[in-house]
């Protein structure tokens, strides 16, 4: 078994850092993440890097960067250290450009994480590696690369499309879509050679983007099967609580407004407080 390559592993080290930092402290996490109306308005644009080293909980860094273990040591001793970085941050502006275009009318939106970035490697890997197979954390069955991919796909156009969770759908399908594109471009000779499993990933990718560009209507749809609202993950338990407190922060600020800020009981100002150490 090949050893994994020292720039993986010194992402690795970067990510866990850096989320330990944002995980510890709340502005932190803040002052990197990923927002559209810090990105659009105030042209923040480092947040596009920034929010990809930030993770919100340990198991969202923790699959992400054994995701990036499994699937890197392959790719950067095939392409070398260069074309592996060029992937690896390629993916994850490309992931983070499509979900601020697919959000940029929802300024309150807000990311964090490297799932971008990871989707690339591991589509850059199918397209060179088609028929890999992958395992799940010790279940006696694997599946090749390809189907993977287009499972993947499928899931995450539908992520988005339903809207039925906060997950950041959007960075997984726009980060492993440039990560394949860009494996291509780098050794063209796979699309040749691996065209048909290459094929099934980029068709219904495409169809979708086209759709999003030509009729935005497309994206609005009722979510048939969310009856009752549920955290899936940790992602969209700190995306529902960002939400939160800034319409309760909106509320006292109208209060103060309208009736001063001598009418806020001891609780609302020990809030109030709290909300703007945080911003």
């Amino acid at each position: 078994m090949e050893e994994i390559g020292i720039l993986g592993l010194l992402l690795i080290l970067i990510n866990v850092v850096v989320s330990y930092q944002g995980i510890k402290t709340h502005s932190f996490l803040e002052k990197y993440s990923f927002q559209v109306d810090e990105l659009l308005i105030k042209k923040d644009y480092k947040r596009l890097v920034t929010s990809g080293f930030l993770h919100v909980g340990w198991m969202h860094l923790f699959f992400n960067m054994m995701t990036l273990y499994f699937f890197s040591t392959d790719l950067e001793n095939s392409f070398g250290e260069l074309k592996f970085v060029a992937i690896y941050f390629g993916s994850l502006l490309g992931g983070n450009l499509f979900s601020l275009f697919i959000h940029r009318n929802h300024g309150d939106y807000s990311a964090v994480g490297a799932s971008g970035a990871v989707s690339g490697i591991v589509f850059a890997s199918i397209a060179l590696f088609p028929g890999m197979e992958l395992g799940f954390f010790g279940l006696p069955f694997y599946i090749p690369g390809w189907a993977y991919g287009l499972l993947y796909v499928l899931y995450s156009i539908y992520g988005i499309k339903s809207q039925r969770d906060n997950i950041g759908h959007e960075a997984h399908l726009g980060g492993g879509l440039v990560g394949l594109l860009l494996a291509i471009a780098m050794v063209p000779s796979a699309l040749l050679n691996n065209y048909i499993p290459i094929l099934l990933i980029l068709i219904p990718s495409m169809i979708f983007i086209y759709m999003i560009l030509t009729k935005p209507e497309f994206l609005m749809v009722d979510n048939l099967f969310q009856k009752s609202r549920t955290f899936h993950d940790v992602d969209e338990k700190y995306h529902s609580k960002k939400i939160l407190k800034e319409r309760e922060l909106n509320k006292l600020l109208e209060k103060i407004s309208v009736k001063g800020i001598n009418s806020l009981t001891s609780k609302e100002k020990e809030k109030l407080n709290q909300y703007s150490n945080e911003r």
